[in-house]
C-alpha cells in the first residue's frame, strides 16, 4: 500500500463529507479539538491512544492519520513499536495485522518526512 496516496485520499474523502455534512463535522471537529486541547495528557499521549484504537479497530484511515500526527509530535519508531505492542495484547491476532500495517504506515511517512528536510 502506498501510505502517502492512502493519507491524501482520506484528507480528500473527509473534506467531500465535510461539505455534505458541515454541521455535523464542525461539531465532530470541536469535539476533536477539545479532546486534544483539553484534559492532563499531552497531545503525543493523546494520539498514542488514538493509534492503539485505530490498529484494535482495524482502521487503516485511522491508522495513516494518526501516524502523521504522532510524526509531527516528533513520535519515534521505538514508542510507535511500544503503543503496537500493547495493541496487539489487548487485540490478539488482528491487531497483529493491522499492527503491521502501522508500522509499515509510520516507515513510510517518515521517510517521506526525511526526504522533503
Amino acid at each position: 500500500m502506498d501510505w502517502t496516496v492512502k493519507r491524501d485520499e482520506t484528507k480528500n474523502q473527509l473534506r467531500r463529507l465535510n461539505g455534505a455534512i458541515p454541521d455535523a463535522a464542525r461539531a465532530f471537529g470541536g469535539l476533536g479539538k477539545a479532546v486534544k486541547d483539553g484534559g492532563v495528557l499531552e497531545f503525543k499521549t493523546k494520539e498514542f491512544v488514538a493509534l492503539g484504537i485505530a490498529v484494535a479497530l482495524r482502521c487503516e484511515a485511522c491508522i495513516v492519520l494518526h501516524i502523521e500526527a504522532l510524526i509531527r509530535a516528533e513520535a519515534t519508531r521505538d514508542e510507535i513499536g511500544d503503543v503496537l505492542a500493547m495493541s496487539i495484547q489487548m487485540g490478539g491476532g488482528p491487531a497483529m495485522m493491522y499492527a503491521a500495517k502501522a508500522m509499515e504506515c509510520y516507515d513510510a511517512l517518515i521517510a517521506e518526512k526525511e526526504a522533503a528536510e
